[in-house]
């Protein structure tokens, strides 16, 4: 049974401006695809922390059709806005779909060159929270296409193209029962992520403490002992149409090479600097300086067995450490010593990787008065689902925190879900980071695979990989996460297990459908998601997560 779990902490030293998303009432009545409702600009205001960011909202304009097709055109002339450094377009109805071609330009802010036009990908309705449930119900929720990330920039250009449909335009003719091509209400969403977060140094002295947590967080809302036992049930144990676990020899490190066993050795964040760029990495357990907002806190607090509160990193443990960890977060250390002292056989030792290192919420900056309050929870996490974010590739690892903050921005003013919809995120250099808040360890209710997220986990690696390869070390990183989180919840990487379809394209709501355990965002719905070139990957991501919890 879901657990709905509900902070009691009141908001302090934080606040939020929010402009209206939405045009007024009377011209959304009005609206058709590119209406002319106003402009408008949300951004918060925080303490100081590193610049909060903010999202320019401006509808599309028609323009002239298609010369070659005569395909109805929306969108926007070359002009200078306010800086920004993602993209997408957004439109009122989330059922509704856009039936053409977007693309964008946009103008580098440091040289003002513009780049050429670059597609974003309009097939986003798959990435959502499941029908009937609050969050898909709110009323807040908007259509989208996926983010794309374009890099500092200061001008912009979009045109939005219907697809050819014989004898009609975009829009249906009147009396007319067939769908319009583009939906209503579409506005181009430019989100700046702000800076960076500043670097760690010692707490202030009215910072939380990171080692007590504050009088103001309630206990009890965190899931402590809910974690099912390592005994899986007898339909996920492999068959002989389960995957044959390949030799992970291209994708993935050899599962005999254990992340954090030995300082920085095979973890996917290695100590000192990151080989790949050279930028610096964030010292684990040091927490951020200043005093936490209300909900910042609560979100570390998620985190509390794990790292202290306020901490920017989870540490990597070696497996030794990992399996402690486990009998401590299943309340079973205790029940094992006494079994010993009793001279009964000792506690069997779990199947599970060892934990990897993991950049926490406050370590990417996340701004805690975009989500919702409170933390909502599933029952057990039986499948992983690997996603790509589809907001292209051309970003630095330096950059990775601030494509998140863009992501999470986007999902939560723009597309107007309660968090991001993504439980982890993994970078192009393996590096972890934890997405929707609750608590790395806990199974927290995401919003990432439509129809299926209950009971399962999202993972997203920030790239798209239709055409492109997914680095070796991106891959490696999901293999250790895989092996690690579903470790905690019995669940063999490597077997099938059986979800309940909440109702989608591929599987009507209530069909029982047997999954691999670690499986594609395609094989729960009918996409292109996770890009072909990573959707091939899944096998080395099986077999090299099998190998990290020793089976």
């Amino acid at each position: 049974m879901r657990r709905f779990l509900a902070s009691s902490i009141g908001v302090t030293c934080a606040a939020a401006l929010a402009l209206p998303l939405a045009p007024s009432g009377a011209a959304a009545a009005a609206a058709v695809p590119g209406g002319t409702a106003p402009a408008v600009t949300r951004a918060a205001v925080t303490n100081g922390a590193g610049t909060p960011g903010g999202t320019q909202s401006l509808p599309l304009q028609p323009l002239d059709p298609d010369r070659a097709s005569g395909a109805a055109t929306f969108g926007l002339a070359p002009r200078s806005v306010r800086p920004f450094s993602l993209v997408g377009v957004i439109w009122d109805d989330p059922a509704a779909e856009l039936h053409g071609q977007v693309q964008v330009r946009a103008r580098a802010a440091d040289t003002g060159v513009w780049s050429g036009w670059q597609d974003v990908e309009t097939h986003n309705a798959d990435h959502a929270a499941d029908p009937e449930t609050a969050e898909r119900t709110s009323g807040r929720a908007r259509g989208a296409t996926a983010p794309l990330w374009v890099g500092a920039s200061d001008g912009v250009e979009i045109r939005v193209r219907a697809e050819s449909r014989s004898g009609s335009e975009a829009e249906p003719k009147a009396g007319s029962e067939s769908t319009p091509l583009l939906p209503p209400g579409m506005r181009l969403e430019l989100v700046d992520p702000g800076e960076d977060p500043p670097p760690q140094d010692t707490p202030s002295e009215d910072a939380p403490s990171g080692d007590t947590p504050s009088e103001d967080i309630p206990s009890g809302d965190i899931p402590s002992g809910d974690i099912p036992s390592g005994d899986i049930p007898s339909e996920d144990a492999p068959s002989e149409d389960a995957p044959s676990g390949d030799t992970p020899s291209e994708g993935a490190e050899s599962p005999d090479r254990n992340p954090g066993e030995g300082a920085g050795e095979n973890t996917g964040q290695p100590s000192g600097q990151n080989p790949a760029d050279g930028s610096a990495v964030i010292p684990a357990d040091a927490p951020r300086t200043g005093v936490m907002s209300a909900e910042a806190t609560a979100a570390s607090a998620a985190n509390a067995p794990l790292a202290p509160l306020g901490a920017t990193e989870i540490p990597a443990l070696n497996r030794a450490e990992t399996e402690e960890e486990y009998h401590v977060l299943r309340g079973t250390e205790a029940a094992g010593q006494e079994g010993n002292a009793g001279g009964q056989a000792p506690r069997a030792e779990p199947y599970i990787g060892p934990r990897p290192g993991i950049v926490t919420r406050s370590g990417w900056g996340a701004d805690e008065s975009l989500r919702e309050q409170g933390f909502v929870y599933t029952d057990k996490v039986s499948a992983a689902f690997v996603h790509h974010s589809a907001s292209g590739n051309n970003y630095t690892c330096a950059e990775a925190p601030s494509v998140i903050r863009s992501i999470y921005r986007y999902h939560t003013e723009s597309m107007g879900w309660r968090d991001i919809g993504y439980n982890f995120l993994v970078d192009k250099c393996g590096k972890i980071y934890e997405g929707r808040a609750g608590g790395v360890a806990n199974p927290v209710l995401g919003a990432h695979t439509l129809g299926f997220n209950s009971n399962s986990m999202g993972v997203a690696v920030l790239g798209t990989f239709s055409s492109t390869s997914p680095p070796a070390a991106a891959v490696t990183g999901v293999a250790q996460l895989t092996a690690w989180k579903l470790g905690l919840h019995g669940m063999d990487p490597s077997a099938k297990t059986y979800l309940t379809s909440g109702g989608g394209n591929l599987y009507a709501k209530g069909t029982q459908v047997r999954l691999n355990v670690i499986s594609g965002h395609r094989d729960g719905f009918n996409t292109e998601c996770p890009g072909g070139k990573l959707y091939d990957k899944l096998g080395t991501v099986r077999s090299a997560a099998a190998g990290y919890q020793g089976r």
